[in-house]
């Protein structure tokens, strides 16, 4: 048998140089383990490395804070544009409750105002939504929710918080029709409330305007003085306030006046009217003021000219105060002794 060669001497030479390279790598460790235990260097060495490749990681995450922060940006622009679309809504609500509130308000405010006229007047009216208005320059109209149902009757005057408007002129069960102030076909005998003037308001067409023709130049009439239902013709009740002297201008002839009034209704607003079921009792103004006569002789204006005042119309309040067994010669007396009434009565319209 051949003897027993043994392993090459190349091979056994490498293995000495793997374990010779192990052992300073293992030694090499230890020492930096020591050195790192120690001093802190291997710290160091990777803050300094981290700071080095931060920049890279900066770049390398900017793709993915891009798509983010787009994500955001899109999500917040819908919330956004969702939000302030209800926002919008929910102002152009608050709009409409507002005005709708503030339509109500004046609503209150009026109606407040013609129960007020009513209660202080002490009048037995009914309130009547209107139902209907015609303007037209030839024809000014109203239309009542209420009729002979309700107590309307033709001839009853219409009033507002303001003043008169005008008088019912057709009646049916459920509505009735009225002549308002400003119709052309209309006319009111009124007074002037500051020195008892009686004169004759005239409808001229618009809701505006009224008018009073042929006033005497000798007339105590200003612009601003306020003018009141006489109470002549028995129509309308005395003491309700028709409108307001706006102007005043000489005629063509030069020998009268023509003065242009303000009504004192709105007669084209609104929504109520009050109708007088039954004509009021004369206030203690009024009958005052009905009871004021000029001096003998004195002219006074009545309807389109004037009219001369008899002597015997101061002996009307002497009279009014007598006691009643002094009224029964008054009554019996002769037909010529009541001749000066008509005198300073204006004829029924």
């Amino acid at each position: 048998m051949p003897s027993y060669a043994g392993p090459p001497t190349a091979a056994r030479t490498g293995d000495v140089a793997g374990t010779l390279k192990l052992l300073a790598y293992l030694a090499l460790a230890v020492i930096l383990i020591m050195l790192d235990h120690r001093g802190g260097w291997l710290n160091q060495v990777r803050r300094q490395a981290t700071l080095l490749v931060q920049p890279l990681w900066m770049v390398a995450g900017w793709p993915g804070q891009m798509v983010e922060r787009i994500s955001d940006d899109a999500g917040t622009l819908t919330q956004l544009t969702a939000e302030n679309r209800r926002l919008r809504n929910d102002l152009m609500l608050n709009q409409a409750r507002m005005a709708r509130l503030q339509t109500l308000a004046a609503d209150n405010a009026r109606l407040r105002g013609l129960l007020d006229a009513a209660d202080r007047g002490k009048l037995d009216v009914v309130l009547s939504p209107v139902l209907d208005i015609d303007l037209d320059p030839t024809r000014q109209r109203l239309v009542l929710d209420a009729g002979t149902r309700d107590g309307v009757q033709v001839g009853q005057s219409v009033i507002d918080a303001g003043g008169l408007l005008g008088q019912i002129i057709a009646v049916t069960p459920m509505y009735a029709n009225v002549l308002l102030l400003t119709d052309p076909s209309h006319a009111v005998p009124v007074a002037v409330a500051r020195n008892g003037v009686r004169l004759v308001v005239y409808g001229e067409g618009r809701s505006d305007l009224l008018r009073v023709p042929s006033v005497p130049l000798s007339s105590d009439i200003k612009v601003g003085d306020v003018l009141v239902t006489s109470g002549l013709g028995g129509r309308f009740a005395p003491g309700f306030p028709v409108g307001t002297i706006a102007s005043l201008r000489p005629d063509d002839s030069r020998a009268f006046l023509i003065g242009e009034v303000t009504p004192a209704a709105q007669l084209d607003r609104g929504r109520e009217v009050l109708v007088l079921l039954s004509q009021p009792s004369p206030l203690p103004g009024a009958t005052a003021f009905n009871a004021t006569t000029a001096p003998a002789g004195a002219a006074i204006a009545i309807g389109q000219g004037t009219a001369a005042v008899p002597a015997a119309a101061p002996a009307q309040k002497p009279a009014a105060a007598a006691p009643a067994p002094a009224q029964e010669p008054a009554a019996a007396a002769p037909t010529p002794a009541k001749q000066p009434q008509p005198a300073t009565t204006e004829p029924r319209r």
